[in-house]
């Protein structure tokens, strides 16, 4: 084949071959058909505009309501030019309260005669906020008070609304504000030269009263109240205060510390019935003699014989399992009856041979000897327990007539040794 021939040939493949599709490009897809678009609706023509309306003078206050009513009654859909007022004023907020309890506050330190009506309108303004459920603001509002009255040397006072606080937040069933205000009435008290009388224990009484009986700011309560009510004597507290304790926890059928109370108080007559309603609930049959030989004994501990004496003879008369006496079937019974006498005579060889008789009665608690043994060094003269060849309260009764004999000298130098712990 000629050269030009052969050059035409492979020009006109070449050619050919790159006006040829590749074979890996993937084809070019159709555009689709655009959907025709439709026709805008025509713009509806303009409502004419109205003539602007004069202007109106400001209603005075007074018009308000009125208006305010049209307006109510206007047709539905047409909207009223002025907004309805309500036609009663709105809850006090808490600033106007406290700016009002202020003001009553200041016409209560103007003094004179008019100061305690101050106070009562101050109790009135925070009766009705507590009345409608503002409990959180209203016992804040009382220690506000408490704390201004007492910097300001108003001790009355604020004991006076901090009580009456308390029994109002007690009656809404606010224990936690109750208790709390109940201990700034404490604190008034021991901040105060106020002297112990029988209405502030009354008051402390009927504040223990309302307390929720296992909560632990009642216990703090109590042992503060009876701190202050003994007048930093260092004694267990006033004994018309452990009265009106016992009574209360005797209604709450708390036994046990409504015996401690009674034995620290001066009524051996509630005690006594107290007791009889104890051992006639939760005690054995063949325990109604321990009941009672145990409250005589701890009341002689603590030189306290009228009461031990009434005690017994209370008990023994309106128990009904015990047979009218003396004496009586059971010996321990007799033994306390025996005792109470000697304790009358002071004579130390009548206790040491009331003890060795009535030996196998004292066995059946070991409590007994020990209260013996400080019974003797009350009333009998003897020494204090010592280490001895004959041991326990039998030697040291011995050793008592053998040595010191009947010294009734002894008394006020023994009076404070060997306490007992009465549960």
């Amino acid at each position: 084949m000629p050269k030009k021939q052969a050059f035409e040939g492979s020009l006109s493949r070449s050619t050919s071959l790159s006006l040829w599709p590749l074979p890996f490009l993937p084809q070019p897809l159709p555009f689709p058909a655009r959907e025709p678009r439709a026709r805008p609706a025509p713009p509806r023509p303009l409502a004419p505009l109205r003539a602007a309306a004069p202007f109106a003078p400001r209603r005075p206050p007074s018009q308000w309501a009125e208006a305010g009513q049209r307006s109510h009654d206007a047709a539905p859909g047409v909207r009223a030019h002025a907004p309805s007022l309500p036609l009663t004023p709105p809850p006090a907020s808490s600033a106007s309260m406290a700016a009002a309890i202020m003001a009553a506050e200041q016409e209560a330190a103007k003094g004179g005669g008019r100061n305690r009506g101050g106070v009562q309108r101050v109790e009135g303004k925070l009766r009705a906020s507590v009345e409608k459920g503002d409990y959180y603001e209203a016992h804040q509002m009382y220690r506000t008070l408490f704390f201004r009255y007492m910097s300001q040397g108003k001790h009355p006072e604020a004991r006076e609304l901090m009580y009456s606080g308390a029994l109002l937040f007690f009656s809404h069933n606010q224990q936690n504000s109750a208790a709390d205000l109940s201990m700034l009435v404490l604190e008034s008290l021991e901040k105060s030269d106020a002297k112990v009388t029988d209405d502030l224990l009354e008051n402390l009484a009927k504040l223990f009263s309302l307390m929720d009986p296992n909560s632990p700011e009642r216990v703090a309560f109590v042992s503060r109240a009876l701190k202050w009510s003994s007048g930093g004597s260092g004694k267990l507290g006033h004994p018309k205060l452990h009265q009106l304790l016992a009574i209360t926890l005797w209604k709450e059928q708390n036994y046990s510390e409504s015996r401690y109370h009674f034995l620290h108080s001066t009524d051996g007559e509630g005690c006594a019935n107290m007791l009889v309603e104890y051992s006639s609930s939760r005690g054995y049959r063949s325990e109604v003699d321990m009941f009672v030989a145990q409250a005589v004994l701890q009341f002689l501990c603590l030189k306290n014989k009228t009461s031990a004496s009434v005690v017994f003879t209370t008990y023994t008369q309106k128990h009904p399992s015990i047979e009218k006496g003396p004496p009586f079937v059971q010996p321990l019974l007799n033994f306390i009856w025996f005792l109470l006498l000697a304790v009358d005579g002071g004579k130390l060889t009548v206790f040491t041979v009331l003890c060795e008789q009535y030996q196998p009665s004292l066995k059946r608690d070991p409590m007994y000897n020990e209260y013996l043994d400080r019974i003797g060094q009350l009333f009998f003269g003897v020494p204090p327990k010592q280490t001895s060849s004959y041991g326990g309260l039998l030697g040291n009764l011995l050793n008592s007539l053998m040595g010191t004999g009947e010294d009734d000298d002894t008394e006020d130098g023994q009076e404070d040794s060997s306490p007992i712990e009465l549960d």
